[in-house]
This record gives structure tokens, sequence and C-alpha cells, in this order.
């Protein structure tokens, strides 16, 4: 409060007295205890009132104190036991939560991680994969704008992710590595990768690619064996040394019986070596006996024709010719889809007899379609055209329930081009996958859709998708979100059969770090997907007899059912819909393989690496009372006491006009019972 202001309330305080003074007490000779009561409540009534006119200023100050946060950041995944340091890192946390001066100086946390972070410090080492960045990185978020400390309790070996190496501190944050498990490098051959494709072609060979490493500085020999069944179908000797350290084997396995086959790669172990799981490892591949034949058929030369061809050839099940309408011999009906690209009256031939043998096809438009000629063959749709051409930006459409689709980013997609005019279309005949937005407005109308029933026939109305498919890569690297979904798109309109009421998809084999995904869809009698369905799935292990029940749970346009990572084996399951008497069974196999059981120590190199790039130190199991002064020590890392000031009115103070009420009320009463009123 300033001097100013206790200036005008002294001033307030001699006003009030004399006025209430020369209104009570002055030209009184005899002076009763009446007047002295009068007097005080007329003083102290003027005096709040003049207090309230001048509002004075009330401030006052507290002290907090701010604490860093201390995050213990603990990898539970299942290498820590395998490797036998879980008790290391319960002893180092305990030593940490149990210092008083930590707790003195800190606000303690705890998280564990293994693919994912979690809350707590329930461990249990379970976890069977390992991303130590995505960990950091969250926590990182999590603390965000708090000075923090991370102390980072794990082996190093990460399965999962983007390299940890390169994670970079924030500059509120400090992180402190320990490293756990046996630090010694020891003699090692273990099995890094396979490569290969999920299906091959019945009487065809596929190609397999091992790649293979030594960690050791002496010169050993081992060999490596493909086995199937219990027939060797593969091998080779190979030498490793301090020098040679990995090697790629390439070889072409013949695929003799249609079915998932499973294959064993098998390296022998040398002499002295600690860790001979990662010398075996498990793959599968599906053989089929049939192809998917795509013809794609234009008139023009264009890119969308190179970019379909690249995407539906990106799986190994399906081929697809590029052929003019102008070319001889074109036999349609050799192919289980044809693809006609800009219609005109050149086609006219084709059409004639992909209309009349009900061929299944999927009509493309553009700026060269000759329309007048595609509204004659009274496809279900038409269109008023004019030749000006307008751009046509894709809408997602979440309610399609032909097939599963993800949206791939079509709201951030390039336009396609198609000539302008308003379309008709008979929607009850066709499924929309995708609407129109121009110029920035969304239309309602169809741009790409597909029929319900056989034949099947499918439509988009516009060119230039090959530039969806270079944005898909420019976004993420590779072709495969474009790719798969131009492939299930050209699996639902080759396909010959009619729809089905109940339908399940679900791979042939998983490995035993991947959940076990199953999706099925359900529709009524008149084929309208139904999501208030009652869908469930029995899954029995066929070598245990093991059996279990759940629901499939409504996501999006189709129902699911997550398995988690189930235990090796082959299964068989059996989809059935409530109250209906609708079923589907099959049956997959899960493959052994776990990734946290491939590493024999400690990643020592990654996690100084990962020290150095940070610029803190790296600590040992045995470190943790240094560990914990250099805590201590940190001055970036000590409690800061703040103070808060906080200025109040004393006008905000209402409590002060319920006073003045008062007095005021008391003296009227006092006069009104002295009869002075």
């Amino acid at each position: 409060m300033t001097t100013e202001t206790i200036l005008y309330i002294t001033l307030a305080l001699l006003v009030a007295l004399g006025f209430a003074f020369f209104q009570y007490l002055y030209n009184r000779p005899v002076r009763n205890s009446r007047d002295y009561i009068l007097f005080s409540l007329r003083a102290l009534a003027v005096f709040l009132v003049l207090l309230i006119l001048i509002n004075p200023k009330i401030t006052s100050t507290s002290y907090q104190v701010d604490k860093p946060e201390l995050v213990l950041l603990a990898d539970n995944s299942q290498s820590i036991s395998f490797l036998e340091a879980e008790n290391d890192l319960k002893e180092i946390s305990n030593a940490i939560l149990s210092n008083e001066r930590i707790r003195q100086n800190f606000e303690v946390s705890q998280l564990n991680f293994g693919d994912k972070i979690g809350m707590g410090d329930s461990l249990n080492f379970s976890a069977v994969q390992t991303d130590i960045y995505s960990a950091l990185s969250e926590t990182r978020d999590l603390f965000s704008g708090k000075n923090s400390a991370v102390v980072l309790l794990t082996d190093g070996n990460q399965s999962l992710g983007r390299d940890f190496r390169y994670f970079k501190k924030n500059g509120s944050a400090e992180v402190f590595p320990i490293v756990l498990g046996d630090t010694t490098r020891y003699k090692d051959l273990s099995i890094e990768r396979i490569n290969l494709n999920r299906y091959a072609f019945l009487n065809n060979r596929f190609p397999l690619e091992i790649f293979l490493n030594y960690s050791g500085r002496e010169e050993v020999k081992t060999k490596l064996n493909i086995r199937a069944g219990g027939n060797i179908v593969f091998s080779k000797e190979l030498e490793f040394s301090e020098e040679k350290r990995s090697e790629v084997i390439r070889t072409d396995l013949p695929a003799t019986s249609l079915g998932v086959k499973t294959y064993q790669v098998e390296l022998e172990p040398v002499a002295e070596e600690k860790n001979t799981i990662n010398n075996l490892q498990k793959f599968a591949i599906e053989v089929i006996d049939e192809r998917t034949s795509v013809l794609i058929l234009s008139s023009i030369a264009h890119p969308d024709l190179g970019a379909m061809k690249k995407a539906i050839e990106s799986n190994e099940q399906r081929t697809a010719d590029i052929k003019y309408i102008r070319d001889d011999n074109l036999q349609p009906s050799v192919y289980q889809l044809i693809i006609l690209y800009q219609l005109n009256n050149s086609f006219n031939k084709t059409v004639a007899e992909i209309l009349e043998k009900k061929y299944n096809y999927l009509v493309i438009t553009g700026s060269k379609t000759d329309w007048n000629y595609l509204n004659n063959l009274d496809l279900g749709y038409s269109k008023s055209w004019s030749n000006q051409p307008q751009e046509i930006f894709p809408v997602y459409n979440p309610t399609f329930s032909s097939f599963q689709f993800e949206d791939i980013g079509f709201d951030d997609m390039p336009p396609v081009i198609d000539k302008f005019g308003p379309l008709d279309i008979q929607e009850n005949r066709f499924n929309i996958l995708l609407y129109q937005e121009q110029q920035g407005v969304e239309t309602g109308e169809a741009l790409m859709g597909v029929t319900q029933d056989a034949p099947k026939s499918g439509f988009l109305f516009g060119e230039n998708i090959w530039r969806w498919r270079a944005k898909t890569y420019l976004d993420n690297k590779s072709f495969q979100e474009f790719d798969d979904f131009f492939g299930k798109l050209i699996q639902n309109l080759s396909s010959s059969g009619s729809k089905q009421r109940l339908m399940v998809e679900a791979e042939n084999f998983y490995y035993a770090n991947q959940n076990v995904l199953i999706s099925a869809q359900y529709f009524d009698e008149n084929y309208q997907f139904d999501p208030g369905a009652g869908i469930k799935i029995s899954v029995e292990n066929k070598e245990t007899g093991d059996s279990f029940t759940s629901d499939l749970v409504l996501k999006n346009n189709f129902y699911q059912f997550d398995g988690g990572d189930l235990p090796a084996g082959e299964y068989a399951y059996n989809i059935r819909v409530a109250n209906k008497k609708l079923s589907k069974s099959g049956s997959f196999e899960v493959i052994e393989y776990n990734t946290e059981q491939q590493f024999v120590s400690s990643n020592l190199s990654g996690l100084q690496s990962f020290a150095e790039n940070n610029e803190t130190d790296l600590f040992y199991a045995g470190d943790a009372e240094n560990l914990i002064n250099s805590l201590l020590a940190n001055d970036k890392l000590k409690p800061v006491q703040k103070s808060r000031q906080k200025t109040l009115p004393l006008i905000d103070w209402y409590y002060l006009l319920f006073i003045l009420i008062f007095i005021l009320a008391v003296e009227w009463f006092y006069r009104k019972y002295l009869g002075l009123i």
C-alpha cells in the first residue's frame, strides 16, 4: 500500500470522526452513553463509505518451491529378463526412490515401456517388442515445459521404431542413461532378417533372402540349413571372421503344393556360443494356383496407365497388360477385369462384348472421354457435359461397406480432371467409395464407386490418379498405401461371385510378435451393412485343444477381432452372427518368433552413442550412487523458489458492503428505539 493511500485513509478517518463529532457531541454540555454510541456508529459508517471511495489495493505475497521432475523410464521388455537384468533394474529404481535427498529435491514419476509407454511401476518384463525412441519422445512431450530429468533404464536393445541413438533432448530436460545386462561381447551367430514375398505360385520357385550376422573375433565355420517339415531343402557351408561379420544368402525354393507352407532356417551353433535361440527362425509362405489378370484398355497414352499397372502388379497374384483399342487380338475373355480408360466410339465393339458376356469392368473418364457415347451405354450414370475441364478433389466415404480400405489421406490428394457438368447416377446400384469436392465445396456427387452384385463394375470420374500414387510416395517414402487401396479395388471388381452376407478377412499366418487381426462384415437381406449385429468368434488351438470365444468389435464399417499375440501353433476359428444361421470357418497359423530373445548382450555401443549425442554420461548397473550424486549436483536440476504477488482492490471485498449496511441498519434501529425517528 502506497504512502499516498495511507494519507488518504488517515484523512478519511479524521473526516469521519469530525463529521460524527459535530453531529452528536459538539455543543452538548451533557453527554451520555447514547450520544457516544450514535457517534461511534456514524463515524464508522462514514469512514467505511470514504474507504470504499478511496478503494485501497491490498497486496499479499505467497511463496512456493518448484521441484524439477525426475522420471524413471524403465525397460519392460522380455530382453531384460532374458539377459537376467531385472533385479539390477529394480535395485537401481529402489535406490533412487528411497533416497531422502532425491525426495526432497525432485518430484519423482515412474514410467515403463515396451512397444508402448505405460504409467506406474508395474514391471513384468513381458513386452515382446521395444521402442526406446518412442518412449523417450512421449516422455519428452509429457513433461514439456517443465524442468525435468529422465533416467533411462534399459539394455539398449531396440526391436521397433526409429534408432534411439539419434534422439535429441530438449533444452529443459536432461537424460541419464543406465545400461543394464551383460555388456561383454560374446561369440554369436544370428539370423538378422528374412526377406520373401507372402505368396508363391504353384509349381514355380519363390526367391528368398537371408541376412546373417556374426559377433566375435575368431574365425568360425558353420552351416545354414533350410528345412520344410523334416526335409532339408537347402544347405550351404559358411565361414565368418572378425573381418567378415555378415553374409546375405539368396536362393530360390520350389512351391510344389497348395496352402500355407512353414519353413525353418537353422544356423548351426559354434563352440561356446551363448545364445542359440537367434540361430533359428521360421517363416511361412502361401502357395496359390491362380492369378488375377487385368486388361488396361485405352485409345491414348497417359501416365495413369503405367501407375495402374505398377499398383496392380505390386501384388504377385496379379498381372496387368496395357493395350490400345487399335490393337488386334485383344481377347478380353482371358482377363478377370477390364479397365476401360477414357471411352469413345472406337471402344464400341469391345464394350458390346463386355456387356453382352457380362465381364467385370472399371470405367475411368477424363478430359478425352466422349460422354455422348458413354451416356448412350446406360451404365447407371450420365453427365450433362461441356468441354470445359474441371478439377475434382476426393472426399473419403467412411460408411463404404463393399470392402475394407483405409483413408490414405484423400483430403490432401491432388485433384483429378474430368469434363465439367452435373452427374446423374443410380445410387442404389452403386456403393460409393469417394465423393467429389469442387472449389472447396463438397458436392455430394460420386467420384468413385462399385456395383454391389455380379457382374462387377465400377467407375472413377477423373484422370491423373498417377498423382495420387506419387503423393503417397512423397508422404510415406513408399507406394504401398496407394497400391494397397487400388489393389483392394481390383480384388473386389475382379471377383466373380455375388456378394455374400457374411464376409471374413483373415491372414493365413501370423508371426508370434504380431497381433492376430480378423475382420468381418455382415449385411442384411437388402445387402445393407448392419452395424448392430452381434458377431462372435470361437478360436481353438488345434494342438492343445484350448479354445475361447470373443465378440467382434465394430470399427467404422466392419467388425474386428484382435487376438493379441497368441502362442505359436495352428488355430481354427468360426465366426457366427447371433440369431442368424450364418457362419464362416477358417484356420491360421501363428509362427514362433521372439525378437527380444535374439540379443546376446546389452547394446553398449548404442547407448554410448546416445549419451554422446545428448552430452551426458553413461552409467552402469553398479553406479546408482554416482547417478544420484550427478542428479543432485546438476545446477539445472535445482528446486526453485517462486513468489506470487496478489493485489486485491478493497472494492472487490464484498463483505465490506454487508458490514456497512449492517452498521447503518443498527444505527437506524437504535434511533428508532430511542424515538428519534
